[in-house]
């Protein structure tokens, strides 16, 4: 059984589903009667879900504070009306379990793989993520970071269309270039200089989660197989599944 440990922030992912049938008449707004609400682990912990869902063991570092995302969703089209975000923002990780994390051991799980799951809530700096790089083997860093010289020694960066296009001016592109994972959406994924094409279904119902998703996947068939196109393939058809799904969805 292939074993990782997970590092970053995460939160409670909140559906609140609902029927929305009319405007409020106090503003331009959509009334919403909840019937259903549905509540997971977000970010880091919807990272281990996955992991747990593909059959891996999974040890987790994450705040001990509870952040939410509270999406608030009409039933009938799946439309979001409504994100509120509380308890936005995390103290930094403790930097005695920081350095703890070191050879692929932690305290006494020893893993095969580590996953950095950084959503820049405060969790994690940038000499954080850097202490755990130069510390450890196997590494796979999905961050939301302007990326700099501090992720050049890292095995893999999984980073969406949007994150590559704030970031690619201040990297240097040909350091990355063995390790650099750009997600595109329903157009698939970039790695080196080819892109590798996704299934089109019909029925898309949420994107929220899907990298995490195509995080854990690759991760997990990478380690299992040593392949990087069967790991890309494979995170393509598990980020497939979940956006088939409503809300935030595992495998």
């Amino acid at each position: 059984m292939i074993k990782f440990l997970v590092i970053g922030d995460s939160c409670t992912d909140v559906h609140i589903y609902g029927n929305c049938n009319r405007l409020s008449p106090e503003a331009p707004v959509p009334i919403l009667n909840p019937i259903k609400t549905i509540k997971n682990g977000g970010m880091a912990k919807n990272v281990m879900s996955n992991l747990i869902k593909m059959g891996a063991e999974v040890e987790i570092v994450t705040n001990p504070n509870n952040i939410k995302k509270i999406r608030y969703v009409d039933a009938h089209t799946n439309a979001m009306l409504l994100r509120v975000d509380e308890n936005d923002f995390t103290e930094r990780v403790n930097q005695d379990d920081l350095k703890q994390i070191r050879n692929n051991f932690y305290k006494d799980f020893t893993f095969d793989g580590l996953i950095i799951s950084d959503y820049c809530k405060g969790f994690l700096t940038e000499e954080d993520i850097d202490f755990l790089i130069h510390n450890n083997h196997h590494i796979f860093l999905d961050t939301k970071k302007i990326l700099g010289k501090w992720v050049y020694d890292v095995d893999f960066v999984k980073i969406n269309e949007k994150e590559y296009d704030k970031t690619k001016k201040y990297i240097d592109e040909e350091k990355l270039y063995d390790k650099l994972i750009v997600t595109r959406g329903s157009d698939g994924c970039q790695y080196q200089d080819k892109m590798y094409s996704v299934l089109q279904v019909d029925g898309v119902k949420d994107y929220s989660g899907a990298g995490d998703t195509f995080l854990s996947g690759f991760a997990y068939q990478y380690m299992n197989t040593k392949n990087i196109k069967s790991a890309i393939n494979y995170a393509q058809e598990c980020a497939t599944i979940v956006v088939q799904k409503h809300g935030v969805a595992t495998i």
